[in-house]
């Protein structure tokens, strides 16, 4: 029987005929799979994210900016000029590094932070900080290795560290952020093992998803450490301008030029969308950085650079980022504030000062993943805490985001998660008892 007979004889559905043949070619492909293909998943955000465009659910999931702020008006006339002035340009290959205006404006924003030694010639523009990620495992990492990161982390880079086939090894924190002797003991504890310590990857201010800062006063010492265990620093740094009190900490990367290869993105302080991000890299180790992010994307695009650099050249960029600054403050502090009004005893979170996120942690045993479909149920969504550790063990933490959603409808949010974390604090209490 010819396949198309096949399809359309009255004994076999089309839709089952369809299902089979794809089964049979999953099954004669399946072999063809590089090893760490199995280690790429879907990022647990992800699913959630899908989830959260429900209508009529509370979404404190996503870590979304407010875009509704920026200048929509301004930005869709600039790219109707880039397109009809210099389209030519616009919409043409570029080079690999970035355009040279935008790596020039990129040190300008990083100075507001306070690294006010940035060579353009060491900024690579990427596409997106994520893409940076995956360019520093590519150049640094062999499968085996290890990177140390915080615990917890983004989701994103762990994702990417299982891709490589690396070992995520977590450092314990506070409400500090990384402890120095800990970071210490560990590349002491791993290296005394065999293992091949790469980088730290870290994420100093308003981590994500905890909303911890790195206290200043460790973070030369952190880069100390590093240094002297031949230990590169993988700073990524996407939160440090939203500081609430516009007064941003300096980063890692400030003063250590040869140690730190410090992340930047455009996804917080413009729009995610753009897709637009970059590494200051030290200078000895800029070519094969370079030469690896060419290789995947072959140039970052042309005209989102060319919208980004007209934006920050026509527009009060840094009033912008004091728009959002105000506009977190006000939406952390109806979080903060609607926790502290419905949260059960036994409950506690982060008071973070700048950022997206607040992180808070259930008693012991309570797993927080099963009860997002509880959440769902009651109209809102979070994120499990067990999407953000490199251990496979149950999380009795979650992670609340506030930026993109109104004070209202925070406290709304925070108000129906609230019987459902009771319930389960109630549930392990009887438990504990008998």
């Amino acid at each position: 029987m010819r396949s198309e007979e096949r399809l359309n004889s009255p004994s076999i559905p089309n839709d089952v005929e369809v299902a089979l043949e794809r089964a049979v070619a999953a099954h004669r492909h399946e072999h063809l799979f590089a090893e760490r293909a199995a280690n790429i998943k879907q990022s647990a955000v992800r699913d959630v994210f899908d989830i959260s465009m429900r209508p009529g659910l509370v979404s404190l999931a996503g870590g979304n900016p407010f875009l509704q702020s920026l200048p929509l008006d301004k930005l869709g006339g600039l790219a109707y000029q880039l397109v009809t002035e210099q389209g030519l340009t616009a919409l043409q290959y570029g080079g690999g590094q970035g355009t040279a205006e935008l790596r020039r404006q990129i040190c300008e924003v990083m100075a507001e932070e306070g690294i006010t030694d940035a060579d353009p010639a060491n900024v690579v523009v990427t596409v997106g900080s994520q893409s940076a990620q995956d360019i520093a495992c590519k150049v640094f990492c062999n499968p085996g290795d290890v990177v140390l990161c915080e615990d917890p982390t983004y989701v994103g880079a762990l994702n990417t560290f299982e891709s490589y086939q690396v070992r995520a090894e977590p450092v314990p924190v506070d409400d500090r952020g990384l402890v120095p002797e800990e970071l210490e003991r560990r590349i002491a504890e791993l290296r005394a093992s065999g293992a091949n310590v790469k980088f730290l990857y870290t994420i100093p201010s308003f981590n994500n998803p905890s909303g911890i800062t790195l206290d200043a006063g460790r973070r030369q010492q952190i880069v100390d450490i590093c240094r002297e265990a031949n230990v590169l620093v993988l700073e990524d740094n996407p939160y440090g301008l939203l500081r609430f009190d516009g007064h941003p900490l300096l980063p890692l990367r400030a003063g250590n030029p040869d140690d730190v290869i410090y992340l930047g993105s455009f996804s917080k302080i413009l729009a995610p969308g753009l897709r637009i991000g970059w590494a200051l890299v030290p200078a000895h180790l800029q070519r094969r950085f370079y030469l690896a992010s060419e290789s995947v994307t072959l140039c970052p695009p042309t005209l989102n650079q060319m919208l980004v650099s007209g934006y920050l050249e026509s527009h009060d960029w840094r009033g912008q980022i004091g728009t959002y600054r105000r506009l977190y403050a006000e939406r952390c502090a109806a979080m903060l504030d609607a926790l502290d009004e419905f949260m059960p005893a036994g409950t506690s979170w982060t008071r973070p000062d700048g950022g997206f996120f607040v992180w808070v942690t259930m008693p012991e045993h309570v797993d927080t993943y099963p009860l997002l479909h509880a959440a769902i149920d009651a109209g809102v969504v979070f994120i499990p805490g067990a999407a953000f550790t490199p251990s496979d063990k149950p999380s009795n933490k979650l992670r609340l985001a506030f930026s993109a959603v109104s004070t209202e409808l925070i406290r709304e949010g925070v108000r129906r998660l609230a019987p459902v974390l009771e319930e389960a604090v109630e549930k392990r209490r009887q438990e504990s008892r008998s």
